[in-house]
């Protein structure tokens, strides 16, 4: 039991994930072809400007050394850094260590040659439609290729990325939700073989008739495998406590351990539902995913659009900080790099913030933390911080004795 479990300090602990925010190559990232990758060092770099001043306050730029963010005298926050121990850099493998989960034997990716035949032939057996695509691809770029066709010739449109995903893109007006679904669910059940095993299947809804107006919706929907065992999600919900998620958490962990969830069309629109979230009453943790940083920027290459989501981010960040009680608590991490300067449109393997603040620190009592051993570091933190241990298999120390 862990010492703080007669005294809880705080009621509501928010976990944010700036999705792909990496800080520096890790110090295996060699092995993955990514020695020299740092996320938001060369986006400093490269953007014309980064005006990000509540993480300026809570100690980024005295985390590390960014050309446009200065490091202030006395930060706010604590402030350190995270290793991923898992052998991968996929969001899945990232958020499930972040909850105790160790990742061995990474999950399979497609994205150098597409799906197999075989995969493939028995996808259109089983959905009696004709496969087009089957490659890595931007989803609006692919949309621009091939949408027209799949809309006239009544065909599917399959395809991947860096990620171990298998996505499947239908018209709302013409696939129609249901059936993009049903055939989401078909591909699951395929790739759930071990020869074709992925991480995800992502059904991506979109609209438009022709190139230039295809939009994706709002109803994606991710169909994901569980976990191997309970995280510190379940440990939470066992115990009776609020287990909220914003954004793809809920799809990451395919619902297990999330007690409520809320969906989110942007990384800004679910920043503005974790502010309302803080004006609710709850004991637990809120879980949130903010994707746009990793799909829309880091992915396409594009570090000066990836600063102005910093931006963006930071302006809400502010007014979530201002909506915080001092029992709350926030954590700032993320799940692997996606530097938008680096070779190819992979993600990148590297080392990730972990940045936490709550009203209740001292001003002058931030500083740095040291030894974080794993992603793992998050889960054992929110659970010794409730007085709970990590599940059996679970790695993760807790970094609570920081964070008063």
């Amino acid at each position: 039991m862990s010492r703080y479990s007669e005294i809880i300090p705080y009621k509501r602990i928010f976990v944010i994930v700036l999705d792909s925010l990496g800080i520096g190559s890790a110090q295996d990232a060699a092995d993955f072809g990514d020695d020299g990758a740092d996320t938001l060092g060369h986006i400093s770099d490269a953007a014309t400007h980064l005006e990000i001043p509540n993480l300026r306050q809570l100690g980024i730029g005295n985390l590390k050394e960014l050309s446009k963010v200065e490091p202030v005298t006395t930060p706010l926050g604590r402030y350190g850094v995270l290793r991923e121990k898992s052998r991968s850099k996929d969001t899945m493998t990232g958020h499930w260590e972040m909850m105790g989960v160790y990742t061995e034997k990474p999950f399979k990716t497609f994205s150098e040659h597409g799906f197999p035949p075989e995969l493939i032939a028995e996808l259109e057996k089983r959905t009696g439609k004709q496969i087009i695509g089957n490659k890595a691809a931007s989803g609006t770029e692919i949309l621009d290729e091939m949408a027209e066709q799949e809309i006239n010739e009544g065909k599917l449109i399959v395809y991947t990325s860096a990620d171990s995903v298998l996505q499947i893109c239908g018209n709302e007006e013409t696939t129609g939700l249901e059936n993009l679904y049903r055939y989401c669910e078909i591909a699951r059940e395929l790739t759930m073989r071990e020869e074709w095993k992925v991480g995800r299947v992502i059904a991506r809804p979109y609209v438009g008739k022709k190139p230039g107006e295809f939009v994706r919706t709002s109803n994606r929907h991710d169909y994901a495998l569980k976990p191997p065992h309970p995280t510190a999600l379940n440990a939470l919900e066992d115990a009776g406590l609020d287990v909220w998620s914003v954004g793809k958490i809920k799809d990451i962990f395919d619902g297990y351990g999330i007690t409520r969830a809320w969906k989110s069309k942007s990384s800004v629109h679910g920043m503005e539902q974790t502010i309302e979230i803080a004006e609710e009453e709850f004991h637990g943790l809120c879980f949130v995913n903010l994707v746009d940083f990793d799909a829309l920027w880091g992915h396409r290459r594009n570090p000066q659009g990836y600063a102005e989501e910093l931006e963006r981010f930071d302006v809400k960040l502010g007014i979530l900080m201002e909506h915080l009680k001092k029992t709350d608590l926030v954590i700032l991490t993320a799940d692997h790099g996606t530097d938008p300067t680096w070779k190819g449109t992979d993600h990148t393997r590297e080392d990730v913030p972990f940045i936490c603040w709550s009203p209740s620190m001292r001003n002058g009592m931030g500083g740095r933390i040291w030894g974080a051993d794993s992603f793992g570091t998050v889960g054992a933190t929110v659970l010794d911080n409730f007085g709970l241990r990590m599940p059996e298999k679970c790695i993760g120390e807790s970094r609570l004795d920081f964070l008063y």
